[in-house]
Parts: structure tokens; sequence; C-alpha cells
């Protein structure tokens, strides 16, 4: 039964995906047809044509979105639970989650260690990546 119930759902997502998009590129058609060429002077363009012009907009203006609009979210919620974290540790614990993350980053190769940024030579101050 409930087979059937997430078959038919998912055919009815479909049905209305697909005519929202027909209706979505007819009405980009009539409204391009109805004041363009008459504006501009440019051709008629076809049903299909509206489409594909929907579509490359969508490409250029928007890109495709799933990954990175996730991966932003995901990145918002990270920072926020750490500056709220943040916020609640005293002063002696912020000062040992310091310490600790220097001292984290000082065994990647030597790249991010004190000696590194030390010297006064022009250039030495930063590291080697």
């Amino acid at each position: 039964m409930k087979r059937r119930f997430w078959f038919g759902k998912a055919v009815m997502i479909l049905v209305f995906c697909t005519a929202f998009v027909m209706l979505f590129s007819f009405i980009v058609m009539s409204i391009w047809n109805a004041v363009l060429p008459a504006v501009l002077g440019v051709k008629v363009i076809t049903f299909w044509q509206a489409l594909g012009i929907l579509v490359l907009s969508k490409i250029l203006f928007s890109g495709f979105g799933g990954f990175a609009h996730k991966r932003e979210h995901f990145r918002n919620r990270f920072r926020q639970k750490m500056m709220d974290k943040w916020e609640k540790m005293t002063p002696e614990e912020k000062q040992k989650f310091k310490d600790e993350l220097k001292n984290r980053c000082r065994g990647w190769g030597g790249r991010f260690s004190e000696s590194n940024f030390t010297t006064n030579e022009p250039g030495a101050n930063k590291p080697d990546l």
C-alpha cells in the first residue's frame, strides 16, 4: 500500500513540475514574441527556444546551486555553533583553547610554527606553503 502511495506522489510531483516548466516557458515565449520583435527587431522564438533560454539563464545567473548552497549552510551553522560555545567559555578556557590550537597547528610539518614568523628578513615572515 505504501509503495503505491509514494509512486503516485512521485508521479504527481513530476507532472506538476513538468506543467510548471511548460507554462513558464510558454509565458517567456509569449512575452518575448510580443515585446522584443517590435522593440529591438529580434526574431520570434519557438517554445523550445524559450525553454533553452530559461535553462541557459538558470545556469548563467544562479548556477546549479545544490552543493554550494548546502556547503554554505553547513559553514554558517558550524560557525554559529562555535560562536555560541566561545561566548559561554571563561577567559581561562578561551586561553586554553587558543594554546591547544597553536600546538596543533605547529605539528603540520612546521609550516605554522613560530620560528617561521620571527625573522626580520623581507619575505621570511610568510610560511612556505
